[in-house]
């Protein structure tokens, strides 16, 4: 008897085991060095792919090698920290994925050939996505490996968040850090042990690899849930993004200080950028890290816009750290590979960077991270202040005591314009 109530509980550890091997974290795969211009959009626009439940996008990218490759779509749920949820495809999916994305046109009156990819949901095999929550679409080659990956999050209208930005309360970070105070408020749902239950995801700019994550209510006043911390929910306030702007492609204009046509595609040389740590805070309009493809000649930019090589160069004397220096934005989704780490040039005293973009305006910023590719904004190339103007975004996800994935309840937004001292 002994012996078989042993060997069950050894069976059911195996089963145990084995679930979280294959339940594995699902991070976004960096797309090779032919995939480019990735982007969520909607109403013709970039945007952060957070989306109210039931709202359709397109997901749009160009493959470089411009020959009509096939490639597919794969969604996946996943809970708060981007485990698979365990839920049945169709719970969250209405109709079919891994099918093979139809819409796709080649590039017009380009010297860089490409072939322009749109995948839209809901579409005629995928007519709804059904639930809330956390989402990863991978995109597929012809033998179904993966070619990249990007995370979407729906959400419902259940919570509303209202948030104000605050300057840092430690003396120390006052003039370079913004605190988030919010409130979590329902009238719809009565929290059951909201300290389990409710998970919230604090973004600054809309990026979703560096949010601030796990932080619990500081007390409740009955069904609202109250967040007054005065360290945890605090953000490097960084500088304001850089940009340039190229939709003439063949002309100097807007931080382009120079065009190479004497190449196979064009070359928009950028003025040297001096490291703004040291200096005081001069306010410059941005559109906080987005892009928009434009090209000023052409009717249409998604397959008449062109790419050029954009020279980066930065000059940072006193940057002194042993790490690296990447070029980051929406337009590359922030990826810290080598195809966006700077090189420093010891004849010149800068740090220098080729990247192939497609033409229009970009946002851009300086990136430091070490070899493991975290992130130091405490000592960012442009410096931290507090009169930086950064977009917030706050998710509640809830889960009942007796649900079995993560719902995302409600969306707060806030500006650092409105800050409050």
């Amino acid at each position: 008897m002994e012996k078989s109530f042993l060997k069950i509980v050894a069976l059911i550890l195996t089963v145990f085991c084995l679930n979280i091997s294959f339940a594995q974290t699902e991070k976004e795969v960096t797309p090779p060095y032919y995939i480019k211009t990735i982007s969520f959009v909607q109403n013709e626009r970039n945007i952060i792919p957070i989306l109210k439940l039931g709202d359709g996008f397109q997901l749009q990218f160009d493959d470089l090698f411009g020959n009509e490759a096939n490639y597919y779509y794969e969604i996946i749920h996943c809970d708060y920290n981007w485990n698979p949820s365990g839920i049945s495809k169709n719970e969250y999916l209405q109709g079919f994925d891994n099918q093979r994305i139809q819409d796709y046109t080649n590039s017009f009156n380009t010297l860089q050939i490409y072939s322009h990819y749109k995948l839209a949901i809901p579409n005629q095999f995928t007519q709804q996505l059904k639930i809330s929550g956390n989402y990863m679409i991978k995109v597929l080659d012809e033998n179904k490996e993966v070619v990249f990956s990007r995370k979407l999050i729906l959400f419902e209208d259940l919570a509303t968040v209202p948030i104000q930005v605050k300057r840092a309360r430690t003396v120390a970070n006052i003039g370079m850090k913004h605190n988030l105070d919010f409130t979590i408020k329902s009238s719809t749902i009565t929290f059951q042990n909201p300290l389990k239950n409710v998970k919230v995801l604090l973004l600054q700019n809309g990026q979703l690899n560096n949010g601030i994550k796990n932080i619990i209510p500081q007390y409740t006043i009955g069904n609202d849930l109250i967040y007054k911390y005065d360290t945890q929910t605090q953000f490097w306030a960084g500088n304001e993004f850089l940009y340039f702007e190229n939709k003439d492609i063949r002309s100097a204009s807007n931080n382009v200080a120079r065009i190479d046509a004497n190449t196979a595609v064009y070359g928009s040389y950028l003025y040297t950028s001096a490291a703004r740590e040291n200096f005081p805070y001069s306010y410059s309009q941005d559109i906080n890290g987005d892009f928009v493809v434009n090209n000023i000649n052409a009717a249409n930019g998604e397959i008449e816009a062109d790419y050029a090589w954009v020279y980066f160069s930065l000059s940072a004397p006193t940057f002194r750290l042993k790490k690296n220096i990447y070029v980051g934005g929406m337009f590359n989704n922030y990826n810290l590979t080598p195809e966006y780490k700077m090189d420093y040039n010891p004849k010149k005293g800068i740090y220098e960077k080729a990247i192939l973009i497609k033409q229009g305006f970009t946002n851009f910023k300086y990136i430091i991270a070490d070899d493991k590719g975290v992130i130091d904004d405490e000592n960012a190339i442009d410096g931290n202040f507090y009169q930086t103007e950064n977009d917030y975004t706050i998710l509640v996800y809830y889960k009942e005591s007796i649900g079995r994935y993560d719902r995302v309840i409600g969306k707060g937004t806030a500006n650092s314009l409105n800050i409050i001292n």
